[in-house]
Formats: structure tokens, sequence, C-alpha cells
């Protein structure tokens, strides 16, 4: 059962399909669309999985201007869908004004923590901890001393992924050449695979040989393009190996699958609150698997399973963008 849409102008009409039990979850993805490779595609993986397992059905929408963001949480809200998961810190001031309203409704949100909301699950993630790990994955693999990292939208989540890169290249080599760039500054930059491809040549130019991508449906640009250019790419959020097979070094995995799988899975009995999930917590880590086999050596994957569990146990301390405002180790 999914949700039926059509635009009308600007605005989106959105209309359930006869018949939507009353109490199906919903699922309201970010700009970008539900097959990005990445982040929307975590999400969509998650919710196919709790209908696949139980033989349930949800409801979703793929949204295409900000205008939706909070149309589609009254329509659903109203049309009886519980759980209503939304993907993206975007949807945090739509929420806040949405949810009051339907006290009886049960909304999540991946990539929030921040908001005051009674009937509110907010998922985080560490990803300064996963992306730490792929950074010295990249430092380990690079032959040129200078890596690099291509984020999204230029906002404090995608610095955070970048502050971590940072840190983990700089553990393996102090001397060690990061190149940063942003896509952009509005939503757009999260599906500009041009743009991503652009970034990455000029990467390239300076002397990267390793370039993680955190920018969505942007990062399919970027692994193209640098498996093209015979350079080796960092995938993100979902499992990216496959899409260029022994050209991905690996991908910072950040289980929104599993968040989106959880809340389904409860329902309506749904924990509301503020989790957030790390290493400790397998919320976030790198993938390993026969596309990249060949590229991860036992000594790269050693070194990075040592500062895995030196992390958890509190021996390495990664330094949080959020908290400072700043990274001590990259300048964007």
């Amino acid at each position: 059962m999914t949700l039926m849409k059509s635009l009308m102008g600007a605005a989106a009409t959105i209309a359930l399909t006869a018949g939507a039990a009353m109490a199906d979850p919903a699922l309201i993805f970010d700009l970008g669309g539900k097959f990005d490779k990445s982040f929307n595609e975590a999400a969509f993986a998650g919710a196919t999985k709790w209908a696949e397992e139980t033989g349930g059905s949800f409801l979703e929408i793929e949204l295409q201007s900000e205008a939706q963001r909070e149309q589609a949480l009254r329509r659903f809200a109203e049309a009886g869908a519980n759980p209503v998961i939304t993907m993206g810190f975007a949807m945090a001031d739509p929420l806040s004004t949405v949810a009051p309203d339907y006290p009886d409704t049960k909304f999540v949100v991946i990539d929030v923590s921040w908001l005051d909301v009674p009937n509110l699950r907010q998922v985080a993630f560490a990803e300064h901890e996963g992306s730490y790990l792929v950074g010295m994955m990249a430092a380990l693999a690079s032959k040129s001393g200078t890596v690099g990292f291509v984020g999204g939208m230029d906002v404090p989540l995608i610095r955070h992924f970048g502050c971590g890169y940072a840190q983990g290249a700089k553990a393996v080599n102090p001397e060690i050449n990061i190149v940063a760039n942003m896509t952009g500054t509005t939503p757009a930059a999260w599906n500009d695979p041009v743009k991503g491809s652009e970034l990455t040549k000029a990467q390239i130019s300076q002397g990267a040989d390793v370039i993680y991508a955190a920018a969505g449906g942007t990062g399919v640009g970027v692994l193209q393009t640098a498996a093209d250019e015979g350079v080796l790419s960092i995938g993100v959020d979902s499992n990216q190996n496959h899409l260029h097979p022994g050209k991905v070094l690996t991908s910072m995995m950040k289980r929104v699958d599993v968040a989106v799988y959880d809340a389904m899975k409860a329902g309506t009995d749904v924990e509301t609150g503020v989790f957030t999930l790390g290493l400790a917590e397998n919320g976030v880590g790198y993938a390993l698997d026969e596309n990249n086999a060949e590229l991860v050596t036992d000594d790269m994957k050693a070194a990075v399973d040592e500062a895995r569990q030196q992390i958890i146990d509190g021996e390495i301390s990664v330094v949080s963008y959020y908290e400072n405002d700043t990274c001590p180790a990259l300048s964007f």
C-alpha cells in the first residue's frame, strides 16, 4: 500500500489509497528522493524489510519542495497513520508546529535531537565516530598524502562528518593534507551529482587520491568521477561499495535502516525521547564486503578495529563539531 501523489501547481495534493489501514506507519523522505543510494534509500530499505517480514504496509511520500513538509505531516496524521516517520534535520521546524496538534500520534525524526515535543522520537547518530574510522582508512590507503571530503549542504551535520573524518586521517598521518568542499547552501546540494563530479575533479587536481562523499545523491557523482579518474572514494549512509566494485574503499554506514525498521516494528508503542546511536550501539561503522575486500588490508582492518574499540571504551575521544562549532582538525 503506498501513498498516491499528484502535483497541482506548486503544491502537492496527497490522497491515500482506498482502504488504507488506520494504523499504518508512514514514511516521509527528505528531498533527493527515496532512491538516492544513500540516506533516503537506507530508510526505504528499513521500511521494506519491516513490510516483508510482517506482511504489513506503509504509506510514503517523496517530498518535492520545502512547502510540502508540513502538509505531508498533517495529511498523514489526519489519515490515522501512526507512527509518522520523517527524514532529516529540515523536519525539525515543521514537527515543532504539527506534532503538538496531534498528541495521540507518534512521530519519529531522523537526524534531530533538540526538540521538546513529548510525542516525538528523535534519533541522532554519532557520525563523527564512524567518520573517524573511514578517515583512518583514507589516510592508510592514500599514496599522495592528500585526501578529500565533499559535503552536501553546508550545515553543522555535514561539518560533523568532516570533522570526524579529519581527526581519523590525522591520527594516522599528522601531516596529511585534507581538501574539503561543500556542494552548496540550499537543499539542492543534496541532489547535484554534476557539482559533485566537478568538486571531485578539483580535489584530484590538488592531489587527493581518496575522497569521502557525505552529500546524499550528490555523492553519486563523486563516486562515479573518482572511479573514472582512478582514485578511491568513500561512500556514506548506505553501503555504496557495490556502486563501483574495487574503486570504493569503504562506506561509512549510518544505520538509518535500523532506526526506521525499529520504529515501524514498535508501531504505536514506539518510545519517544532522544536516542543517539554511535559505535557502541552499532549505529555507525564501516562497510567491508566482497566489493572492497581487496582494498582493505589485514593491517588496515586491525588498526581501524582497534580504534573502534578504543572509542567505545573512551580511550579515544573524537571531538564533536556540535560541541565546539569548529573543528580543530579541519578548516571548511
